[in-house]
This record gives structure tokens, C-alpha cells and sequence, in this order.
């Protein structure tokens, strides 16, 4: 029986009670659950740390440019099947000479079809009890992939190519399946019909210092406190790729190796910039705003 307790998060890891919810409904009703958000907000951390808090398996399908149905699902290993039974007839030869040795095809047999089937994450899955199964950033697929998607899962039922193997799931059963998108394209409307739906938003500064809290940094709260500032004021420039959560705590990472004085300077001079920012016209930006910021800063001082 699947798992459709209320997970609310864990100490790695920080669930807003909206997220939560549509979570526990996917799980419910044994659908996926689609998340959608700009990078850096924690969509592809839930499975991860819902699966690691839970001790339970899971199986992830980075999305890709060539990705396809049978990448996910399972795939028939010709070549091997050919090259096995290669070796098949040489040994029959072999054996017709009277030589003893033998060449091997790795304890395969191809009187035994499925010994070739090559399962995908989603037949992993859905043959794995209280599975959790990632789909991450399914925005970056073929326009096709999508409504693939939505045909394999609303079945719950794989047929393995070739050997006819039947990998079948009850509703109830279903793995907990987590759908990721940056939104780099629109998805079809009747994949997301068929999908639990909830969009991240990116976190305010109080929620960013408790996801912050839950990395365990030990820095003084002055520290993050000027760090957090800083950021936010970086996202507010209107840059081609804004800081996201992720950065802003690799970048607390290098900073609390200082003293808490060096740190909150390094801060303040934007040390350690290429960690947050990651394209060269974003940082033309962001250092005419120091330009800027200290001219205006300058000419206030002379009128005083």
C-alpha cells in the first residue's frame, strides 16, 4: 500500500503547508503531482528529501532534449540479444569440435526475452513497493513527450518490448510520482489536467532565513542578515538569470569560513559574485548598480 501520510517536510528540508497539501492529494489519489516554479525554489529537493526521510527508494528521470518514452519506460537491448546469440551458435560450433571452453553471455539466455529488457525508472518504479519516482524538468522534452506521459501513467500498466513482460500498478498503489518544470515551454492542457498542480513561489526573506536554518550553517544572524539583504536587492535589478535559493547558500557556504567582521565586509563588497550571478550582462549590471550606488553615495556626502 502506498504511502499517503501527511508529509510536511524535514529537517533538511523546508515544505510550505500549500505544497504539502497538493502533495498529499497527489498521493492520495494516486496522481502526479506537478510542480512548477522558476529554478533554485526546491522543486526537485521534495522527492529527494521526502524519499531520504521516509527510507524509501527513488528513481529519477532527468528530462532531456531527445527524451523519449521508452528511455523512460524499458528499452529492448538488440545489440546484446544479437551478440548473444552470436555466441550461442559459435559455442554450438565449438562443441561440435569438441572444444570444452566455452564463450559466455553473462548468464543471459535468449530463450529468455525479458534477460534484455533494459527497465526504465518508470517500470523501476512501478515494480517497487512505496517507490518515489522524479520526473525533473519536463519543460525541456520533445513536444510529444508530454502526451506519452500522460498515456503510460493514466494506464498504470507497462507492457516490457519484446518479452511482453505486464508491469501493473493500482491507483492506490502508485509510487509517489513528482513532476518538475522550469517553464521554458507551456505544457499541454490535458497533461496538466490529469496532473495535481502547484506553482512555487519564490520564497520571502522570512521564509529564506528558515530554509536557510535547516542547512545547519552556524553563521551569526548579522551575517545572514546582510547576505539576505544583499540578494534581494540583486533580484530586484531585473537580471536575465536571478540568484536563486541555491546559490545564495553556496555563497554562504564560502562565506562562513571568515570571522563574522571579514564576512559581513566580503558581503558588502560583493566577494564571491560568481557564485550568485551567471552571465556576463548580468554582471555589467550589477556592477554599474555599484557604480551607481557609490556615486550617489559620494555626491550625498559632498552636499552634506
Amino acid at each position: 500500500m502506498a504511502k499517503t501520510d501527511f508529509w510536511s517536510g524535514s529537517d533538511k528540508y523546508l515544505c510550505d503547508p500549500q505544497l504539502a497539501q497538493a502533495f498529499h492529494m497527489a498521493r492520495v489519489l494516486g496522481m502526479p503531482l506537478l510542480i512548477e516554479g522558476e529554478p533554485g525554489t526546491g522543486k526537485t529537493e521534495l522527492p529527494i528529501q521526502y524519499a531520504a526521510s521516509n527510507a524509501q527508494e527513488l528513481f529519477v528521470y532527468p528530462v532531456g532534449s531527445k527524451s523519449n518514452i521508452d528511455s523512460f519506460v524499458a528499452r529492448f537491448d538488440h545489440v546484446k540479444y544479437l551478440r548473444d546469440s552470436q555466441v550461442e551458435i559459435l559455442n554450438a560450433q565449438r562443441e561440435e569440435k569438441g572444444l570444452d571452453s566455452k564463450m559466455s553471455t553473462g548468464g543471459r539466455d535468449t530463450e529468455s526475452l525479458k534477460d534484455y529488457v533494459i527497465k526504465g525508472p518508470a517500470a523501476n518504479a512501478f515494480s517497487t513497493p512505496n517507490s518515489v519516482l522524479l520526473i525533473d524538468e519536463i519543460d525541456k522534452a520533445p513536444r510529444e513527450f508530454p502526451n506519452d506521459l500522460l498515456y503510460a501513467l493514466s494506464h498504470r500498466k507497462f507492457v516490457m518490448p519484446e518479452s511482453g513482460e505486464v508491469i501493473e500498478v493500482s491507483e492506490e498503489n502508485m509510487p509517489a510520482i513528482i513532476i518538475t518544470s522550469n517553464r521554458e515551454q507551456e505544457l499541454p492542457t490535458a497533461f496538466k489536467g490529469r496532473c495535481i498542480y502547484h506553482y512555487i513561489h519564490f520564497p520571502e526573506p522570512d521564509m529564506m532565513r528558515q530554509i536557510i536554518a535547516k542547512h545547519d550553517l552556524a553563521m551569526d544572524d548579522k551575517v545572514i542578515d546582510v547576505a539576505i539583504d544583499i540578494f534581494y536587492h540583486l533580484r530586484k535589478l531585473g537580471l536575465e538569470r536571478s540568484p536563486t535559493t541555491r546559490e545564495i547558500l553556496n555563497w554562504l557556504k564560502y562565506i562562513k569560513t571568515f570571522s563574522t567582521t571579514e564576512a559581513i565586509e566580503k558581503i558588502q563588497r560583493l566577494e564571491g559574485l560568481g557564485s550568485l550571478i551567471k552571465t556576463q550582462t548580468d554582471l555589467e549590471r550589477v556592477q554599474q548598480a555599484i557604480f551607481k550606488n557609490s556615486a550617489d553615495f559620494q555626491k550625498r556626502s559632498t552636499s552634506n
